[in-house]
């Protein structure tokens, strides 16, 4: 028989204290964290019920125009109708919006707190010593774990599914706009300080706008991860197509789940095809311009 591992110190006691302190803010600050989280979550519901209150036709109209000003495409805009033609004609159309109300939203958010920290970190090689590990955990750590600490914050529902999909998705956005902003190039940015430009000036003239195609990428890749999250999430509250997925497994309906997954890859690709030719249009106009 194997030799155990020696005992260290003792784990058990460990994890104790961290259950007790973790239960220690969810009796103290959990209703204010509630509260404060609430106008994210009011938005998320409006965003939802205005997604599924316009007619379907709009709603395919205006992803098939997004997607032409993005590719300059007839085939790709034609997909797009088609796409989301069959995601009304396989009965998924409220499930659908849902989910891309979840994705829009956690994806806005998580854009709105990378792009900044992103910045910051470029500006720092100490912060991004700091950050990049923290980065690191948050992309490697299970999916699962993210729900145990919101759900004990806030109890099943969207705000929970809707935080841990953040946290899930946000790092693509922090890394690469931190990315972007370091590979400007050093003689733009002393030609710019030598006009006398401030380091705002420099930030929002030169670096941010020079940087935004590796933003967008880190921006793509941010929506992506949301998206593969709306399944996870759907086990705490989600609903979406997500939810559908999961009555799927739950009631061992093949058919189900696999109309709803259709879905799913289906506005996968929309987005990505959308997010990454915006990105493109945009690195040629750069390339025109200088």
């Amino acid at each position: 028989m194997a030799e155990n591992f020696p005992q260290i110190f003792d784990t058990r006691s460990f994890r104790i204290n961290i259950d007790e302190a973790f239960n220690w803010i969810v009796a103290n600050y959990g209703e204010p964290l509630e509260i404060l989280f609430l106008p994210v979550l009011k938005m998320l519901i409006v965003m939802e019920k205005f997604l599924q209150w316009l007619p379907w036709y709009v709603v395919l109209i205006a992803l098939s125009g997004l997607t032409y000003l993005a590719c300059r495409s007839w085939k790709a805009t034609l997909g797009t109708a088609v796409m989301m033609f069959l995601i009304g004609v396989i009965g998924i159309w409220d499930p659908a919006m849902s989910t891309i109300a979840l994705m829009l939203t956690s994806t806005l958010l998580a854009v709105l707190v990378g792009v900044p920290v992103g910045v910051i970190m470029s500006r720092s090689n100490t912060m991004q010593s700091i950050t990049l590990p923290v980065l690191d955990i948050m992309q490697t750590m299970p999916i699962f774990v993210y729900l145990i600490p919101f759900v004990m914050l806030f109890g099943p529902g969207k705000i929970p599914a809707l935080l841990a999909t953040i946290v899930f998705a946000i790092p693509p956005v922090i890394r690469l706009t931190n990315l972007g902003i370091r590979q400007v190039d050093a003689e733009v940015i002393e030609g710019v300080t030598s006009f006398g430009a401030t380091p705002r000036q420099r930030l929002m003239t030169a670096q941010i706008p020079l940087a935004m195609p590796t933003i967008m990428a880190g921006i793509n890749q941010t929506t992506m991860m949301a998206l593969s999250m709306v399944v996870i999430a759907s086990m705490i509250g989600a609903g979406g197509l997500g939810y559908q997925v999961l009555q799927g497994i739950q009631r061992l309906e093949v058919s189900r789940g696999l109309l709803a997954g259709l879905g799913i890859v289906f506005l996968a690709i929309i987005f990505d095809r959308i997010a990454q030719a915006y990105g493109r249009r945009m690195q040629q106009h750069l390339h025109m311009g200088s």
